[in-house]
């Protein structure tokens, strides 16, 4: 029994160790201090063995091409506090707009600079890696954003190589209120913006629960769904090595990575 004012004096012991709980891969993320939903997500998607490690930036709660810009400012920090010991394989921006406004080379450059191991990503390059592997070239595109965010977005997909049939936002400024709109609205609002010419069907942002709805929207249009968040982690995963067919989150997960863009 221990008394007071006692020295302790541990035996001598030699631990068992392994690899480790995540001893496949270790994934990093940089979210907005407003999303609501994408740890949610990130822990239905990650397969076991992966890590998944999250910081967070101050951001406004409301988003603006403005406020997305100011983002960049603290990005190469948040990157260095990403678990620096463990050394994530991959650290990624998560957030669509932002990554749009920013521009994905200057998010990668300070992800770079402030955790130099790690693979750089950003969610939009998360999403244009998707889009080319699924070879979809004509989309449709639902998001939560305001008309100022939706016209940035349009642009960032023309200029990349993509026809935009249409594109309609639900012109919610507010995270909190991002994350509030239903699942079964999600399905409703991809459905309502489908064409027929559309090769798939891309539902942006980081911050709404449009996961839970993508089996069953491409089961009624037969068409192939790209959520950020879903995107983002099958390009993160890919990067890592782990090629894991998941279950329930669209076709793309059946996919290895044939085409992923370089990076830094």
């Amino acid at each position: 029994m221990f008394q007071p004012g006692q020295t302790l004096n541990s035996k001598s012991r030699t631990p068992e160790m392994d690899e480790g709980r995540f001893h496949r891969a270790k994934l990093g993320f940089i979210l907005m201090s407003t999303d609501p939903s994408a740890e949610g997500d990130f822990r239905d998607m990650v397969p076991e063995g992966v890590a998944v490690y999250v910081t967070r930036l101050k951001t406004d709660d409301y988003t603006t091409n403005e406020t997305l810009a100011r983002h960049i400012d603290h990005m190469a920090d948040a990157a260095a506090r990403l678990q620096p010991d463990a050394r994530p394989d991959v650290i990624s921006y998560h957030c669509t707009s932002g990554s749009i406004v920013i521009g994905e080379e200057r998010v990668m450059k300070e992800i770079h600079n402030g955790a130099p191991w790690a693979q750089p990503m950003c969610l939009a390059q998360g999403v244009l890696d998707a889009l080319r592997e699924l070879d979809a070239k004509k989309l449709v595109v639902g998001t939560p954003y305001l008309d100022e965010i939706n016209t940035a977005e349009a642009e960032f997909l023309v200029a990349r190589g993509f026809d935009v049939l249409d594109i309609q936002g639900l012109n919610i400024a507010n995270g909190l209120d991002m994350g509030r709109v239903t699942p079964a609205y999600w399905k409703k609002f991809a459905i309502e913006i489908d064409q027929p010419g559309a090769d798939a069907i891309f539902l942006s942002c980081g911050g709404v629960r449009a996961l839970e709805a993508v089996s069953e929207i491409e089961q009624v249009t037969g068409k192939p769904v790209i959520t950020s968040n879903q995107a983002q982690m099958w390009a993160c995963l890919r990067r890592a090595g782990i090629m894991d067919e998941l279950e329930g989150f669209g076709q793309i997960f059946k996919h290895p990575g044939r085409v992923l863009q370089p990076t830094i």
